[in-house]
């Protein structure tokens, strides 16, 4: 048996082929709208060999067919606050190896730590270290003050999925000096506002920030109020199906708001545990010289989104000029959102003192319509070809093209995390990366 005793009690995990998989270990609790609270230690063995549960969310048919996931492949649970730690099989005695803590995206409303598609096995087979997947509240359940509600509950999910990290993962083989915050989309914008606290250094020294959409991330204030005076119809008894249902008549207000209704749930400044806006500049110059980051996104990130909006779509059925516009608002939106504010937050932090690098994630499977979009680093950190077979993203790629190009990308992020990155480096056809 993998029975692993930690301070938090001993648990049961499960061998599968060459890694050990340790399930749904619950790390805090909380009741609705309320701030989630450290799980106390058991005595018991508890075995963890089923995935942690999604938070409740709406099915997303759109990213299902880009992903091939399927919706309530999961269980679904709004005290989803658990999460699963992926390990190497033939850890020896007393080795301790790094530890990446991953936050899934999903703009604040999809998505979940235990997905198939984001099956850390490969990353820990072939790079050596602890993965630990965390799931945490979305949506209406967890990104939106409302009156006395408090805001940015499913951050405070994570913060506490950290500090159980830094108490527990010693038992486990990893070494809590050594441990890489990293996240995509939505979750690459949560470590990137986790990095304001304080506290941060002594959680991880190290941050990936994945296609984090930054360009977004500031001037929310007067949308998040416009919402949560529609969210004030959310009562703490109604079932959680009934809060679900009401999470797109929450989120109409954010329409008239331009680019930010790409994201309308969202971290909150100015409510715990975050600054107020007009400070998180200085709190993020503050923990620089103690986190080393790497941040970036892919090359045609909004190619994901802009196809879907029906004014682009008129305009791309244009002759001639159609296509090269379509283009050109795939690159505006993909620096607005995304690119200018990576290379921002990248520069900041080294000229505060941190070390920082950049990337850019350019590979696409030939002739896909989606070509380098949002989401593309996924398949290249996670699962295998028949995790992603399913999935639009990587129509038209090959098996072993998208293994090759995987396996130097996982390279990538194993080196960062052992601290071992070069200052600049390339995987061709698919990225390169450097140092600022």
């Amino acid at each position: 048996m993998n029975v692993f005793h930690p301070p938090c009690g001993p648990v049961q995990g499960r061998r599968d082929g060459d890694v050990v998989r340790v399930q749904g270990v619950p790390y805090a609790h909380a009741e609705r709208f309320e701030r989630p609270v450290p799980v106390e230690a058991w005595t018991d063995v508890r075995p963890a060999v089923e995935p942690a549960p999604a938070c409740p969310q709406p099915p997303n048919a759109f990213l299902d067919e880009v992903l091939g996931t399927r919706w309530g492949e999961l269980a679904a649970d709004e005290h989803c606050q658990r999460l699963t730690i992926t390990l190497p099989g033939d850890l020896g005695e007393g080795e301790r190896v790094p530890v990446m803590v991953w936050i899934h995206g999903g703009s604040y409303t999809s998505g979940a730590g235990d997905l198939a598609i984001m099956d850390p096995a490969p990353l820990v087979r072939e790079q050596r270290v602890i993965v630990v997947a965390v799931t945490y509240r979305l949506g209406l359940f967890g990104y939106l003050a409302s009156g006395e509600r408090p805001a940015n509950l499913g951050l405070l999910d994570q913060l506490e999925a950290f500090r159980w990290v830094q108490r527990n993962i010693a038992a486990f083989g990893g070494d809590p000096r050594r441990v890489t915050a990293f996240g995509e989309s939505a979750g690459g914008d949560a470590v990137a506002h986790l990095m304001t606290l304080p506290e941060a250094p002594r959680l991880f020294t190290r941050a990936v920030v994945q296609s984090a959409p930054l360009g977004i991330a500031r001037g929310r204030a007067r949308m998040s109020e416009a919402m949560g005076r529609v969210a004030a119809a959310v009562t703490p008894t109604m079932d959680a199906s009934e809060v679900v249902a009401l999470q797109e008549r929450v989120a109409a207000p954010a329409k008239r708001f331009g680019l930010l209704a790409g994201m309308p749930f969202g971290t909150q400044y100015g409510h715990d545990p975050l600054p107020p806006e007009p400070l998180v500049e200085a709190a993020w110059r503050a923990v620089a010289p103690s986190i080393e980051v790497l941040v970036g996104n892919t090359a045609e990130e909004a190619r994901l989104f802009v196809a879907r909006v029906p004014a682009v779509k008129r305009l791309a059925a244009l002759p001639v000029v159609g296509r090269g516009v379509q283009r050109m608002l795939v690159a505006l939106v993909t620096s607005i959102v995304y690119g200018r504010p990576a290379a921002l937050f990248a520069r900041r932090h080294a000229r505060a003192g941190g070390v920082a690098h950049r990337y850019v994630i350019s590979w696409a499977a030939p002739g896909n319509p989606y070509g380098a979009c949002h989401t593309i680093d996924l398949p290249l950190l996670f699962g295998t070809w028949d995790t992603w077979s399913r999935a639009a993203l990587v129509a038209g790629a090959t098996p072993d093209a998208l293994a090759a190009a995987a396996r130097e990308v996982r390279r990538v992020w194993g080196d960062f995390a052992y601290g071992r990155l070069a200052a600049a480096g390339a995987v061709p056809g698919a990225l390169r990366h450097w140092r600022v």
